[in-house]
Parts: structure tokens; C-alpha cells; sequence
């Protein structure tokens, strides 16, 4: 039944775990999806942003170039005499399209021009520093009702930069574009010009400004995903720390009975051992096995004592202190030892005499029993008891011949719930209390207890308590 019951938890425990798994398998596929979201309205906000910047410099550079007649009419005016000088040299054959157009885009105009506008763009947008270009992308003749003669016509090119200091357009954006048209007589015959240039700005440092007017939004989403993320951590911290939390409590309800059948098997053999007719007959064997009854039963009625006390740290621990002798109070307890492990060698080698310590009986001796029964848990089968004073302490070492505790793992030996594995030699059930509970009570008395081990080597706890 009891095997039943195992293979019955072991597939609760199972299908918890997938449980578990699946759930946050999925929880961590909500938060990608919901961070992408996120991410998506923020790069959605980002390129608002940007056509709404660009917009604005459109805007402000609009009112102020104006077809750049603004800038000098006077350099205006000469740039329409070099076109037309330029273009009559091409009618009269004295000039190439390549030469017309390096005559176009290499003129005595482009400094000056270039200097005015940067100024009047530092003194009407004095809160952007721009650099900007105007480029020539068409240049075409048209010469009475003649096909066009297009000198060039090309995409928006740096080379064919008219004014300005931009080096390349791979960051700029436009923000106008001007066609222009001249009519003028060649040899008493009408011709057309026409030119479109367009003008790109680039703004130095744009994506900062525009990261600045969306701190809000970044700051608020950055807090959004941080909150989904901090949930996620805690939600799952809590489901995992809540499965160990079953787990201890299914291992509990598990052990707890080996727990209770320690007193309960001494209190059965004593009762057996009573049965027979030459120790009732013997008054001293007969109080010596009715004495360790009284204490097993007494155990027995606080043993729930003892676990509810596994909850509590040491100064909590409610202690009925006595004055006991040492040396009397040890023999007790390696004497209710060896009725429930009869197969045990316990030897004592107790260098005090006559010692007296004031503790909480009850709770010290169900320590020792402890690290006694822990040693026989890990492949003990000879137990040595030794007791000394060491520096006004009083000392007592339980030496094993065990398989040993790892040096890695010895640190965790007191801690609330653990419990060593080594193989196949962990069968003996237990509650993971056992020795968290000897430090508690140890503590509680202003003791200390330590461990020396090695893998294959026993183990050696020493308690010092106060004298």
C-alpha cells in the first residue's frame, strides 16, 4: 500500500513539474510577445517623431530661403547671366554638355551663396546647427519647338552640389525643391531653360534631440517592460519556492512516521523485555526498563513538540532549564540507543567526572539522539562518545565510521530540510530536521557544534556547552 502510494506521488510530483514547466514556458512566451509589443509602439512613436522633426525643419527653412531670391538678388541675377551665357556658348557649338554642366556646378557664386545661407540659417534657427546642400538635378534647353536638349538630368547627387557644406546626402533628408524656368533669344530665335535643384538638410545630432522629446515614452516603457519582467521573476520565484514548499510537506507526511516508530519500537521491545518473568522478578531491571518506558513515552507526547520547535530559531526556543549530571545524563541516553540499535557499538571514553551542566533535558537529548541516529543513518556501525573539558567548556565529540560527509556539502549540514545523499546508503527516512535541530538547541544553550569529515571517513561532531 505504502509502495503504491509512493509511485502514486512520484507521478503527482511529475506531472507538477511538467505543469510547472509548461506554465512557464508559456509565461515566458507572453512576456516576449508583450515586450515586442512594447518595443513595436515605441519604434511606431520613434518615427513620428522623426516626420514630425523633419516637418518642422521643412517649415522653418521654407519661410526662410524662399526661392533663395532673399539671400542676394544680386548674385541671383548673375547666376542666370552665367546660365545664359553658358547656354548660348553650347548653341554656338563652342561649348560640350560636359562643359556645360562643370561651367554650371563649379561657378564664382558658390562660396559667397554658401556663406550667406548658413548664416541666415544660424541667425533664424539659432536652436539647430544644420548643415544643408543644394543640389542641381536637371539642366534642360529647349530651342523653339525642337526636342529638349537635357544637359543632364540626374538623381539627387552630391557631385552636382550647387551651394552649401554637406559632404554626403546618406544622412540628410529634403526639405524643398525648386524648378526654375529662363527664357531667352539666340540669333532671333526663342529659347527655354529649365533647372530644378532641391535643397537637404542635415541636422547635427537629430536622433538625440528627438530621443530627448521621447524620454517620457522611453522612461515609461522601460518601467512597463522592467514591471513585466520583475512580475515574471517574482511570479515564478513564488511557484517554485511554493512547489518546495509541497514537496517539504509531501516528504513530511511521508517520514514523519519513522519519526515516531524510533520511540515506539524501544517502547515495543521494553514491553516484550517486561514480559519475561525473571526481570519483573529483578526490581532493578525491572525500574531500569519502566524508567526508559517513562522517557520514550514522554518523548513520544513531545515529539510534535520537537517538530513545531524546528520552526522557531534559537531564541525563540522556550528552554526548561535543570542541573544534571553529566556523565549519568549520557549513559540514559546511550542506553535508550542501544535497545533501538542493538547492533550498534557505542563506546564512551568520558574524561570528566562529576560534571554538572544546566540545560533543557528533553531537548539536548533528543539532539544527541539525533546525531546518533544520523550517524547510523550514513553506514555507521561503531559509535565513540568523548567527553572533556576545553577551556571551561564541556565537550562531547561523536566519532562515526560512516561513509563521511563531502567537504562541499558539509556547510549545508545544518540547514532546515537538507539532507545529504550518498548513493545508496540514504534509506533510512528522515525529516531533513535532524541536525538543523541540533544547531538550534545548541545554539539556544550558547554552545556550538562542528563538523570534521572526510568522504570514506566517518565524521566527527564535537558540541560545547557551557559549564
Amino acid at each position: 500500500m505504502f509502495r503504491k502510494s509512493r509511485i502514486f506521488e512520484t507521478k503527482f510530483q511529475m506531472n507538477m513539474k511538467r505543469r510547472i514547466n509548461l506554465l512557464i514556458a508559456f509565461s515566458a512566451a507572453a512576456l516576449i510577445v508583450l515586450t515586442t509589443v512594447q518595443c513595436y509602439l515605441v519604434k511606431t512613436a520613434y518615427d513620428y517623431k522623426v516626420a514630425q522633426f523633419h516637418t518642422q525643419i521643412k517649415n522653418e527653412i521654407a519661410q526662410i530661403t524662399n526661392n533663395y531670391s532673399d539671400i542676394d538678388s544680386a548674385l541671383v541675377s548673375k547666376k542666370e547671366i552665367l546660365y545664359k551665357t553658358l547656354s548660348e556658348n553650347y548653341f554656338q557649338g563652342k561649348k560640350t554638355k560636359l562643359d556645360l554642366k562643370n561651367g554650371v556646378l563649379k561657378n564664382e557664386y558658390q562660396s559667397s551663396i554658401t556663406e550667406q545661407l548658413r548664416r541666415k540659417f544660424e541667425r533664424d534657427i539659432p536652436n539647430f546647427k544644420i548643415d544643408f546642400a543644394i543640389v542641381l538635378n536637371k539642366f534642360i534647353l529647349y530651342k523653339n519647338t525642337q526636342k529638349a536638349d537635357t544637359i543632364f538630368s540626374e538623381k539627387p547627387f552630391i557631385q552636382n552640389k550647387l551651394y552649401g557644406n554637406l559632404a554626403s546626402l546618406n544622412h540628410a533628408f529634403l526639405v524643398r525643391s525648386y524648378v526654375g524656368t529662363t527664357n531667352g533669344t539666340f540669333e532671333n530665335q526663342e529659347y527655354k531653360l529649365l533647372t530644378e535643384d532641391s535643397m537637404y538638410v542635415s541636422v547635427i545630432d537629430w536622433e538625440m534631440i528627438i530621443l530627448r522629446r521621447m524620454t517620457f515614452i522611453l522612461i515609461l516603457s522601460l518601467l512597463s517592460i522592467a514591471t513585466l519582467i520583475s512580475l515574471f521573476v517574482i511570479a515564478i520565484k513564488a511557484l517554485i519556492k511554493q512547489k518546495k514548499v509541497s514537496d517539504v510537506k509531501t516528504d513530511f507526511i511521508n517520514n514523519i512516521t519513522h519519526e515516531l516508530k524510533t520511540p515506539l519500537a524501544t517502547l515495543g521491545i521494553s514491553t516484550k523485555i517486561l514480559e519475561q518473568k525473571n526481570i519483573r522478578e529483578n526490581d532493578e531491571n525491572f525500574n531500569a526498563i519502566v524508567n526508559t518506558i517513562s522517557r520514550q513515552n514522554n518523548r513520544l507526547q513531545n515529539l510534535i513538540d520537537q517538530v513545531m520547535a524546528n520552526s522557531l530559531a534559537e531564541n525563540e526556543i522556550e528552554l526548561k532549564k535543570e542541573k544534571i549530571e553529566a556523565e549519568d545524563f549520557l549513559l540514559s541516553i546511550v542506553n535508550d540507543f542501544k535497545l533501538t540499535f542493538p547492533k550498534i557499538d557505542i563506546k564512551t571514553d568520558f574524561k570528566t567526572s562529576n560534571t554538572i551542566l544546566v540545560l533543557d533535558k528533553f531537548h539536548v537529548t533528543t539532539a544527541f539522539l539525533n546525531v546518533l541516529e544520523n550517524a547510523v543513518k550514513y553506514g555507521s556501525n561503531t559509535i565513540t562518545i568523548t567527553t572533556k573539558i576545553i577551556e571551561k567548556q564541556f565537550s562531547i565529540s561523536f566519532e562515526d565510521n560512516g561513509i563521511g560527509i563531502a567537504k562541499n556539502k558539509q556547510a549545508l549540514l545544518f540547514e532546515k530540510f537538507y539532507r545529504v545523499e550518498q548513493g545508496n546508503l540514504h534509506n533510512t527516512k528522515g525529516l531533513g530536521l535532524g541536525l538543523y535541530y541540533v544547531d538550534q538547541i545548541i545554539k539556544a544553550h550558547q554552545g556550538s557544534v562542528n563538523v570534521i569529515s572526510d568522504l570514506g571517513k566517518g565524521a566527527q561532531f564535537t558540541i560545547l556547552l557551557k559549564v
